[in-house]
């Protein structure tokens, strides 16, 4: 695994509102220099199981078809503060690598109180898109190892600089994505790192947010005993 290959820990597929299939999704970032990718379809308790089942059995059934690293995650979206929490565990415990929470972005009505509830989460390893995140949820964050996104998706990047700043203070680690829905929405390793220096991150730090931060999770992922329990 290169230091230097992109590794997005925030897309959809067809399975969601996504345009491509999930083999399709993963050709395409292969090409474009990933070494792995989450896929993370918006998810509630009406699919949550049929999603995780269908990527596990992806991963099983097509291991070498990619040369890319296949995360199986889902994105919790517009789900109430309140029911965050036991989402998270039962997706956990159905197989899932990645627990993406749908952040408080201000380009949508998200329920006041998701942010909080995600970074409280145990099971919740990345909070997408928080828009106004406050010094004292980034604070939890670092406390609990939570990931805060930067994100180059249109709308939610509109508060990258807020979100930057607060998380600097805080001490809190960052990541760069995507939000993929359309194969012209993932972006290579370059770019990623301009993302991150865009939202106003020192060398150090956009280092950190593109390399250090995901491939730690990367790497905590393909060694935790319940990944092998579901290969």
């Amino acid at each position: 695994m290169s230091e230097r290959q992109r590794i997005d820990l925030h897309t959809h597929t067809i399975y969601s509102d996504g345009a491509l299939l999930p083999s399709e999704l993963l050709r395409r970032a292969a090409v474009k220099g990933h070494c792995a990718l989450a896929i993370t379809d918006h998810a509630d308790a009406s699919n949550l199981d049929e999603l995780i089942a269908r990527l596990l059995r992806l991963r099983q059934e097509q291991r070498d078809d990619f040369g890319v690293h296949l995360l199986v995650g889902l994105e919790l979206t517009h789900v109430g503060p309140a029911s965050i929490a036991g989402l998270a565990r039962r997706a956990k415990l159905l197989g899932a690598d990645l627990v993406v929470v749908h952040g408080e972005t201000i380009v949508e009505p998200v329920a006041p109180g998701t942010n909080r509830a995600a970074i409280a989460s145990p099971d919740v390893d990345l909070l997408a898109h928080p828009g106004f995140l406050t010094l004292e949820e980034a604070r939890q964050a670092t406390e609990r190892g939570c990931l805060i996104e930067l994100t180059s998706r249109k709308g939610h990047s509109l508060t990258n600089g807020h979100v930057a700043r607060v998380c600097i203070e805080a001490g809190a680690a960052m990541v760069v994505d995507t939000d993929t829905h359309d194969p012209s929405d993932l972006i290579d390793f370059a770019f990623a790192q301009r993302v991150a220096a865009a939202a106003g991150l020192n060398a150090a730090q956009v280092e950190a947010a593109t390399v250090v931060n995901p491939q730690a999770l990367l790497e905590r992922v393909l060694t935790a005993p319940s990944r092998r329990q579901h290969a």
